[in-house]
């Protein structure tokens, strides 16, 4: 008899990852441990809760018979009383599952961008240094369609285009560093896969406070929509997020291509040659010109482009846009030119 389906399907999930993993290593699957160069070493962050808890045990599970080394870590983001305790129990069940290396990892939150993303930032920072530290060739997290739904919705909610549908990519990080085995799984999957091994799982409160933006998504949003929608609502939105992520994928390369056309001799954008394009390729080529001039991503929003744009198709003789970093955008003679002033 084989393992409860739930059981079965994370470590289906977290097989192919690390197929993928191996390919990316010039490592073949299929092969005996004892053919293979020295085993790549994965990582899985872990906090405790059933998602993360789960894709440790089938990481745990998988791995050895992949001939891959499989480690953990835990951050501590230090926002509740008693969570030096808490990662240290986390980090004590990770040994248990028989991952090595271990650790714990305190991190300080600060406060750039509010509570959800500082603390966002703070632990993708660690993981980034521990993975650093340990040759680790991926980190794995235990994102599921759910977490995928909701952050589909909160890029709808910020108005900021199609990549903000686009939601958590399968692969992410420098070199591709980050991998999310379970997008296409439900949260209540991994639930049941920690209760039928019996595997101690963590609720953060954070997740039930209604003072974070994703707790009342998850508690009143999503369960709303469910109720004015059916419950196909997390699936299709999962699904967006692939379809969105596809297209603005293209768009991008689309507007890779187009900017090299629309340049002068001298690397000034031609305006009538901007005026040309498609709006969606046309405003990536501005922004991508406005990150090279020094303005930060994370603080150009489509409301600055879209200023910009108004250069190309609403000229009026208007001045200068003034830009994140400094950064000026002002036509000048049929050129638009960006640069920090």
């Amino acid at each position: 008899m084989g393992p409860h389906p739930a059981v079965a399907a994370i470590r289906l999930a977290v097989r192919r990852v690390l197929n993928d993993i191996l390919d990316d290593h010039g490592r073949a699957p299929g092969r005996t441990p004892h053919e293979l160069p020295p085993s790549p070493l994965v990582l899985v962050a872990c906090s405790g809760g059933a998602d993360s808890m789960a894709l440790a045990s089938a990481l745990a599970f998988e791995a050895p018979r992949l001939g891959v080394r499989a480690g953990g870590v835990t951050v501590d983001h230090g926002l509740q009383t008693g969570s030096d305790l808490r990662a240290a129990e986390v980090a004590s069940r990770l040994r248990e599952l028989g991952l090595d290396p271990v650790e714990s990892v305190a991190v300080t939150v600060g406060r750039d961008g509010g509570p959800e993303a500082a603390a966002r930032d703070a632990r993708y920072a660690a993981l980034d240094a521990a993975a650093e530290r340990h040759g680790a060739a991926a980190v794995l997290l235990g994102h599921t369609r759910d977490d995928q739904a909701e952050t589909v919705l909160l890029g709808l909610a910020r108005g900021s285009g199609i990549r903000s549908l686009s939601g958590m990519a399968a692969v992410s990080g420098a070199g591709g560093r980050y991998r999310r085995p379970f997008l296409q799984l439900d949260r209540q999957t991994a639930r049941k896969a920690c209760m039928v091994q019996s595997l101690p799982v963590w609720d953060d409160p954070h997740n039930a406070d209604p003072a974070y933006t994703r707790s009342r998504l998850r508690h009143e949003g999503l369960p709303a929509l469910e109720k004015a929608l059916g419950k196909g609502v997390v699936e299709a939105l999962a699904r967006t997020a692939q379809l969105s992520r596809d297209d603005a994928d293209a768009l991008d390369a689309w507007a890779g291509r187009a900017e090299a056309g629309v340049r002068d001799a001298d690397g000034r954008l031609e305006c009538a040659a901007l005026h040309d394009l498609p709006p969606a390729v046309r405003r990536r080529v501005l922004r991508r010109a406005a990150i090279e001039a020094g303005a930060p991503a994370g603080s150009l929003f489509a409301r600055h482009i879209e200023e910009v744009d108004r250069l190309i198709t609403g000229w009026r003789g208007q001045g200068a846009i003034n830009l994140p970093g400094r950064v000026v955008a002002r036509r000048q003679g049929g050129r638009l030119v960006i640069r920090q002033g």
